[in-house]
């Protein structure tokens, strides 16, 4: 695997070439900087960690579930948990389900070693799709058993190419891979693979939780008043424009805003775009939010509790690189919209089977969809409870992985 470890040092250089000029590089840069300062310092000589490795924010979230129930269940452990990238270190870095949180040093072999020599983890979760050369030989020859959770394996992946026979050695360097779905333990199997269990998605456990812990936010009650709400998540400019579209020109419902990207020149772009009273989240109170028909969320770490409030969701991502979260609305039972890039994504392909999730294109078939929706109480409701249900029915990945482990 020249070619891989070659890939890598590049890699490792490029970031220290972009270093002056980009301040993700710079991030990563300066915290790999002290990973092993972190470790030396923070790790507990005669503790017994379980390592955790998710590569950005939207791993660790799938992998959290996980961390949270062996804490649960085995209070004596500690949890080492690293990151790749710096949009989940620097979100998660005061995460209090872990013991110790710090970047993964790039996968080169003498790292890997500094690295595992100051960690000792007792064993290893890389969350979906993580798949480090080097840590896993090495964590192999230790004989410290490595999982890949909630895993999903497609058959334009290289493992399944005519020249990726290097890279499927590194999944048998697992001890065991749970994956999502039959399909994946099938392409596994077809390249010798069988460690293998299928277990469903860890995810689906997450957003049980988040719902379950969802905030009350009088602000929004008294936006909502007796209205019906469409909630779109993570939006971008292109969600916006037809949401925006439809807004203007269809009273009767009230609309809320939560932009993937918040800053103030996007927020100011979107304000123009408005026809209707609107207000911003963080200049509202009780009695402008009753006059609004408009809320434009305009901070983060809200929205997972802000769906609870709507009737129907709009997620973006659609029309760019593919749709963020639809789970995290459609636990709350309703019928779930995005754009038409969704293809990757089995839970949006499942949903949309299922009439509880719907793609759009463009404003032709968001405004039908929507009339309907808005005008067909049965079929809105429907809708909602088939997203419901799948959400439900789709839960327990997280149990069924520990036990079969025997935590």
């Amino acid at each position: 695997m020249l070619l891989y470890d070659i890939a890598i040092s590049l890699y490792d250089l490029a970031a220290y070439v972009l270093f002056p000029f980009s301040r993700k590089p710079r991030k990563m840069v300066k915290g790999h900087w002290v990973v092993y300062d972190i470790l030396r310092q923070q790790r507990e000589s005669d503790a017994d960690y379980v390592w955790f490795h998710a590569a950005s924010l939207g791993e660790f979230e799938q992998g959290r579930p996980l961390i949270e129930e062996i804490r649960r269940r085995h209070p004596d452990k500690r949890i080492l948990l690293t990151f790749f990238s710096p949009s989940g270190y620097e979100v998660r870095k005061h995460y209090d389900g872990a013991d110790i949180v710090c970047y993964l040093p790039f996968d080169k072999p003498r790292n890997v070693r500094k690295f595992l020599d100051l960690a000792r983890p007792s064993m290893a979760f890389f969350i979906k799709y993580e798949f480090w050369k080097n840590y896993l030989d090495e964590l192999r020859r230790r004989g410290i058993p490595a999982y890949s959770v909630s895993s999903v394996f497609r058959k334009d992946q290289v493992f399944f190419k005519w020249y990726g026979t290097l890279y499927r050695k590194v999944l048998q360097d697992f001890t065991r891979l749970y994956v999502q779905n039959e399909l994946s333990k099938r392409y596994l199997a077809k390249i010798g693979v069988d460690r293998v269990t299928i277990v469903g998605d860890t995810r689906f456990d997450r957003v049980l939780d988040i719902m379950r812990q969802a905030k009350e936010l009088p602000l929004l009650e008294s936006f909502k008043g007796n209205a019906p709400v469409i909630v779109a998540g993570s939006s971008w400019q292109p969600d916006e424009d037809l949401l925006i579209e439809y807004f203007n020109t269809h009273p009767g419902f009230k609309l809320i805003i939560a932009p993937h990207v918040i800053d103030e020149l996007h927020l100011v772009e979107i304000i123009n775009k408005l026809r209707r009273p609107y207000v911003r989240y963080t200049k509202a109170n009780a009695r402008k939010a009753a006059d609004a028909d408009c809320l434009l969320v305009d901070c983060y770490g809200l929205l997972s509790s802000i769906y609870r409030y709507g009737e129907i969701a709009y997620v973006g991502g659609g029309f760019g690189a593919g749709i963020h979260n639809i789970l995290e609305a459609a636990v709350y039972g309703m019928p779930v919209i995005f754009g038409p890039k969704y293809q990757k994504f089995v839970e949006a392909r499942e949903l949309i089977e299922a009439r509880g999730a719907f793609p759009v294109t463009d404003y032709a078939s968001l405004s039908g969809l929507l009339d309907r929706l808005r005008s067909d109480g049965p079929f809105l409701q429907s809708s909602g409870e088939t997203a419901r249900r799948y959400v439900h029915g789709h839960a327990g990945a997280t149990l069924r992985v520990l036990e079969d482990i025997g935590l």
